[in-house]
Parts: C-alpha cells; structure tokens; sequence
C-alpha cells in the first residue's frame, strides 16, 4: 500500500490538474458561443451567392465556366481542416483517418494527389505519413477571418484553374451541436451541383452572365473553404470543451478514490500505533 505521503501527493496533483482543465473548458465554452455565431451568421451571405450562380447556370445552356466543367480526374487535391492543438478528444484524428481511407480507397500512388493542410496537427500527421503537403496555414486564430486564410485558398481554386489538378475535396469536422461533431467530405471543385437554396429569383446581369461568373466562382469556391474553416472551428471547441469537461469528470473520480485510500491508510496508522502502544504496555506489566 502506498504511503500517506504518496497518496496526499497524489491528491493535491490530481485537484490541481482538475483546476486547468475546468479552466480550459470553461475557456472552450466561451470560445464556442462566438464560433458557433460566426458559422451562422455566415450561411446567409453563402446563400445568396449559391442563389446567383444557380440562377446564372440554369438560366442559359450557353453558359460556361472551367470551374463547372467536370474533366478527366489526373491529379486531385485534398483540403483538410484540422486544428493547431490537441486535448480536443477524437477530433483530429478522425479527420485524419477519414482522410487516409479516402486517399487508400481513390488512389495508388502519392502521384495522384496533394494536400492542403489547415492546422498543425492534421499538417504533421499526413507529412509522417509521407503524403505530399504542397501548403499549409498554421496559427489560424479561434475566431478567424477570411484574411487568415486568403491565401491558401486563392492558390487552391488557382492551381485548379491552372489544370494542376482537376478536382478538389475538402474535409473537416461539421458542427451538429456541442456534443456532435461529424466528420464532412465537401467537393470544393469543379461546380458541377450548384442548387439555389430557396425560392429562386429574377436577376439582370450587366455587363454578362460571363462576366458575373468570371467574377463570382473564385469567391464563391473560395467562400466554401471559409464557411468550411468556420464551422470547423466551432467544432474544435466543442470538441474540446467536452473532452475538458470529461477530464475533470475523470479527476473528480480519481481525487474520490485516493481520498477513500487515504482515509484507509491513515485508520491502518492509527491502528498500529494503537496496537503497538497497548503491546508496548503489556509487556511492561
């Protein structure tokens, strides 16, 4: 049995590592009410850009785009969105894993594909692995803005205008609610399901449907990897705000247990100071 030294120890440990992680979710917590704000109040403004392009694509049969035409696949690129830290649970790993199954299943050599990697974890993970990492964003804030991540995606939707490769997917973890995190693959590029969102309108274009598209795909391809960064990060503090809270949960178990030894090791002192004292004293008589 350890000594009452060792389990005081123990306990006086385990109450100060209670302390951090409930500071940390509470920390998570906070973080979370802002994200889950910032994914919402970007829906709208993806919306409506979906309602034009859908408008412009099914308006005219005339009317084309290389970012909606599907080509023969020689190289795809694979975005992943995973976080800078870890203690947030299975939530990297399994945006890793879904990666790797993915990239087994479609390909056979490393030739066939490239990946842009958001996040440091995910980023360290695939490079061990020997996959080729052409671009990363590492240190992407809690509460990020498109210019954090501006110009990864600028080279993204790029290279794939420039014919380096023919599709892009993207995969990250979807935010259901605080305790539901779903990991998501999204084909990035090309556009070729474009639906409006809701009841569809009448638009005018000036100076072409052409001119608007040239415009108009870049943002809205691009715009699909932010929407995508912020409901990732959403994610990443739920996830980590429940994987805090199991923590001090666990700690609060642990501090239960050592206590109830503690207890049982200092009666057993006493009762062998007891019993060597009345022994002491027989033995005197």
């Amino acid at each position: 049995m350890a000594s009452l030294r060792d389990i005081k120890n123990k306990i006086t440990s385990t109450k100060k590592t209670s302390q951090i992680t409930k500071a940390m979710q509470m920390v998570s917590a906070a973080k979370l009410n802002r994200a889950e704000t910032n994914a919402k109040g970007f829906v709208p403004y993806m919306n409506k850009i979906q309602d034009v392009v859908a408008s412009i694509a099914s308006g005219s049969s005339d009317v084309s785009h290389p970012m909606m035409v599907t080509r023969p696949v020689k190289k795809t690129a694979y975005l992943v969105i995973t976080a800078d830290r870890g203690l947030a649970g299975a939530y990297n790993s399994n945006v890793v894993r879904a990666v790797m199954y993915q990239i087994n299943k479609r390909h056979a050599s490393n030739d066939e594909f490239v990946i842009f990697a958001v996040g440091r974890v995910g980023r360290d993970l695939l490079a061990r692995r020997g996959y080729t990492i052409i671009d990363s964003a590492i240190g992407v804030p809690d509460q990020p803005a498109f210019a954090d991540i501006k110009d990864i995606a600028n080279k993204a939707v790029g290279m794939f205008a420039d014919g380096a490769y023919d599709e892009i997917f993207m995969f990250y973890n979807h935010f259901v609610s605080a305790m539901t995190q779903e990991v998501t693959e999204k084909k990035v590029l090309p556009l070729t399901d474009i639906k409006p969102t809701g009841s569809t309108a009448t638009y005018e274009f000036d100076p072409s449907a052409e001119g608007i598209l040239e415009v108009l795909l870049p943002q809205y391809a691009e715009s699909l990897i932010y929407g995508a960064l912020l409901d990732a990060k959403a994610s990443e503090h739920a996830a980590r705000m429940t994987s805090m809270k199991s923590a001090s949960d666990n700690a609060a178990d642990l501090i239960r247990n050592y206590t109830l030894s503690y207890n049982r090791a200092r009666q057993a002192a006493i009762t062998q100071e007891i019993t060597e004292i009345v022994g002491g004293a027989a033995a005197l008589e």
